[in-house]
């Protein structure tokens, strides 16, 4: 599609505020210099009204159109992730062990520049809010939002967000019916056994083997037990276990991520991880516990 010529006017202004957002990467709700920034921004730009600390550092500018007509949102998250910067470009993060990695940098940047042609050109009927949301990355910062209330503050008929993808190519966007971004649970498996010297594996109830196990037989669970039309991912992300070469530990740690669509296949994994887990944990002669937090859910209608 075509980029707004207006629009790319504003690409060498977009550009600095990335950058400048990109220097400051902040976690969960605690966003003050991002959000003092995005601020500032947006009252250089003449919103029409501007509610801060909305979810602690959220908020949500308000723009009116030239006609009466219903309020529609635009939303952008703000939050970075815990992770050290090793880009080395000239703008990377002041902040140690935080890390603009996800691209919501570029996100606000994008709300921003929608903000500022939107408060320039008003073509429109009714209101635009403009939602800055924290904690994307980690407690759920669009539902606390929600739950303080913008929904019906503002009248919000409908929102609309987008992710980047690198991978597009400049113009284009990517849609489909139905919801787009899944459910997101966690789940931790603590393995319990018995150590010893790694020349003695035949004394030892050795967990390593069992984390092994476990993990490749949690995969089971999308090739063997649902069915191949339903979206699902099971990724094992972290194993931790062990500290020597020559000794053979007492415990271990799986971790890892399971997406979905349907509540029903929810259940069902949950269900198969723990049958999983407990026959695998038999059959090494080792105890297991599954930890299985229920996150954020998408939306089934």
């Amino acid at each position: 599609m075509p980029v707004v010529n207006r629009i790319t006017d504003y690409a060498t202004e977009m550009k600095t505020w990335r950058q400048h957002l990109h220097q400051i990467p902040e976690l969960a709700l605690d966003l003050p210099k991002t959000s003092a920034y995005v601020a500032e921004r947006l009252r250089e730009m003449g919103v029409d009204e501007l509610h801060e600390g909305i979810a602690t550092s959220g908020m949500v500018a308000i723009i009116n159109g030239q006609a009466e007509g219903p309020t529609i949102g635009l939303r952008a998250d703000m939050d970075a992730l815990p992770i050290p910067e090793e880009t080395g470009v000239d703008y990377a993060s002041q902040h140690a062990g935080n890390m603009h990695a996800c691209g919501h940098d570029g996100h606000t940047t994008m709300l921003l520049g929608a903000a500022k042609y939107l408060a320039e050109t008003r073509n429109f009927s009714g209101r635009v809010a403009l939602i800055f949301q924290p904690a994307e990355e980690a407690i759920g910062g669009a539902r606390i939002m929600v739950e303080e209330g913008i929904m019906e503050q503002f009248d919000l008929s409908q929102v609309y967000a987008l992710h980047n993808s690198p991978g597009l190519p400049v113009g284009a966007f990517l849609t489909s019916p139905g919801a787009l971004m899944a459910a997101v649970d966690t789940f931790h498996i603590h393995i319990q056994g018995v150590g010893g010297h790694g020349a003695m594996p035949h004394a030892t109830r050795d967990p390593v083997m069992a984390a092994c196990g476990i993990a490749q037989a949690i995969q089971t669970i999308i090739s063997r037990n649902h069915h191949t039309l339903e979206d699902l991912v099971v990724p094992v992300t972290q194993i931790h276990t062990g500290t020597g070469d020559n000794v053979i530990p007492e415990t271990a740690y799986i971790n890892g991520t399971v997406r979905t669509f349907n509540p029903e296949v929810q259940a069902m994994v949950m269900r198969r991880m723990q049958e999983i887990i407990a026959g695998q944990a038999a059959s090494y002669g080792v105890t297991a516990n599954l930890d299985y937090e229920i996150g954020l859910s998408c939306n089934h209608q």
